[in-house]
């Protein structure tokens, strides 16, 4: 159940907890009063274009190269229509279902700002079907992030008109029965109104806006998994004194630091090795967490700043404005989106990689202080975590590789007209298969760390630590002798997803 049952959608005010609900645990969404009338208002506005016969971008024009062809009036919804049909060119595998959603709701967002001239018809439709249950298969290829994501958003509107098919839950119908069932009626669409649907960042905004809620769960669970493995690997806390971060005053880094105190306050693990410890230092891994877990939060919070402005933004062309005027420019364009993927991608490779680093050190019989090589049950006999190790690294080398930036590429379409786009809705995905491996990754260190804990019994960690081994062990066993991984990495990472490790 959600913490968020319905979402009322008026085009300025959607909130990321609220696309989270909404996308993952569907909630209901209705459109609210107020926008149904600014769409009202502006529909009206290109109604009267029409019937002047004034040159419109869009409205009675072509679109991109051939936005100098004036259509005659009884072909305006033609070519909508065509619009739409020649622009579901997706390829690859289709988007997840709550990827879907998210750009759903996003799209109805769009609409209801009542910039973009369409009825309320259209929103209406897309807030049925969310809850209805009814979501398009949409491949995730085939978008530059400008103008807009165009092919992905193609694919959601021609669901709109009664064509190609149409996800109930995870089975496939064809749309005009899909909607029918539902009680809903497909739309015939009229000027302006094709490309009110397809223009626009919502595919790779909704990719990127439930990649940054994954992500400030990886990083809390990552504070608590390196805080972990600094107590089972009998580290000290010294370097997270508020006066060493105070003194550089980086703000990422003092919450890292703060928080790190905190999960290790009260260890008796800690308590025994305060005294006689002849090591003066820790190495990095352990030693630099808030000089790296604090500017991958800096650049979380960075992230979430775009997307939260974004998942309201107009990003519509052209737009129409109550004054009469319809003005185009370029709000379509991904920039923002593909610079917050990427921004989020680096930061949370920068996890990964020192978190595999630690998973080195506790199953490294020269660098684990004591513990059994590997953490295994009966060393020699058993491998333990030896190949935790190894996939850990395995999925952190891959994170390097899908780090670099995607929006720093271009390459010119629409016939030399889109002659600089940003590739959004690649720096989306990739940044999509990076929070599923960093997510692995940390879960690999969690299990790792509490089987160290667990080697230092009698002797307790923090209170806060304690509950995550209660936690974790509700859900994978103490490892003896050796079994398969697999299933324990895939369950640990799930829970991370859920937040069920943020003590």
């Amino acid at each position: 159940m959600s913490l968020i049952p319905s979402v009322q959608v008026d085009g300025k005010s959607l909130s990321l907890d609220a696309l989270r609900a909404v996308a993952e645990d569907g909630a209901r969404v209705t459109l609210a009063p107020d926008a149904k009338v600014r769409m009202q208002v502006s529909r009206a506005i290109i109604e009267k274009i029409v019937a002047s016969g004034a040159a419109v971008y869009g409205v009675t024009t072509g679109f991109g190269k051939m936005s100098d062809v004036s259509i005659p009036s009884d072909k305006l919804a033609e070519l909508q229509v065509n619009l739409v049909r020649s622009h579901v060119c997706g390829v690859g595998p289709i988007m997840p279902k709550r990827e879907v959603r998210a750009m759903m709701l996003l799209r109805a967002n769009v609409l209801a700002a009542g910039y973009s001239g369409a009825r309320p018809e259209l929103a209406e439709l897309l807030l049925g079907m969310l809850n209805a249950d009814l979501w398009a298969p949409v491949p995730e290829q085939g978008s530059v992030g400008a103008s807009g994501d165009l092919a992905p958003l193609a694919h959601l509107a021609l669901s709109l008109m009664g064509e190609g098919d149409v996800m109930h839950g995870e089975n496939k119908l064809p749309a005009e029965r899909a909607l029918a069932l539902a009680g809903l009626k497909p739309v015939a669409l009229q000027s302006k109104e094709g490309v009110a649907l397809i223009n626009g960042t919502q595919a790779h905004t909704a990719i990127g806006a439930l990649a940054l809620i994954d992500a400030v769960r990886i990083w809390e669970t990552a504070q608590v998994a390196g805080s972990a493995t600094l107590d089972a690997l009998l580290g000290t806390p010294a370097a997270f004194d508020e006066r060493i971060h105070a003194a550089r005053g980086q703000v990422g880094q003092l919450h890292a630091a703060k928080r790190l105190r905190e999960l290790l306050h009260g260890s008796e693990i800690r308590e025994s090795h305060r005294t006689g410890d002849k090591r003066v230092q820790d190495a990095y891994s352990l030693r630099c967490m808030p000089q790296v877990h604090g500017p991958a939060w800096d650049a979380i919070s960075f992230a979430k700043g775009l997307y939260e402005r974004e998942i309201n933004a107009t990003t519509d062309n052209p737009l129409v404005f109550d004054d009469g005027t319809v003005i185009s420019g370029g709000n379509f364009h991904g920039q923002v989106g593909g610079m917050a993927a990427d921004v989020l991608a680096i930061a949370l490779t920068n996890l990964a990689t020192m978190s595999e680093r630690r998973i080195d050190r506790l199953t490294h019989p020269d660098m684990n202080e004591g513990l059994s090589p590997f953490l295994a049950h009966s060393p020699g006999l058993h491998s333990g975590y030896m190949m935790g190790q190894v996939t850990a690294a395995a999925l952190a080398s891959e994170c390097k590789v899908l780090s670099h930036p995607a929006s720093v590429d271009s390459i010119p379409t629409g016939a030399g007209k889109e002659d600089f786009v940003p590739m959004a809705m690649g720096a989306a995905t990739k940044l999509r298969r990076v929070v599923s491996n960093v997510r692995y990754v940390i879960a690999i260190e969690l299990m790792c760390a509490v089987q160290g804990i667990e080697f230092r019994r009698p002797l307790k960690s923090s209170p806060l630590l304690e509950e995550v081994v209660l936690r974790v062990r509700k859900i994978v066993p103490t490892l003896g002798p050796d079994r398969a991984l697999a299933g324990d990495f895939a369950a640990l990472a799930d829970a991370i997803s859920r937040g069920e490790f943020i003590v």
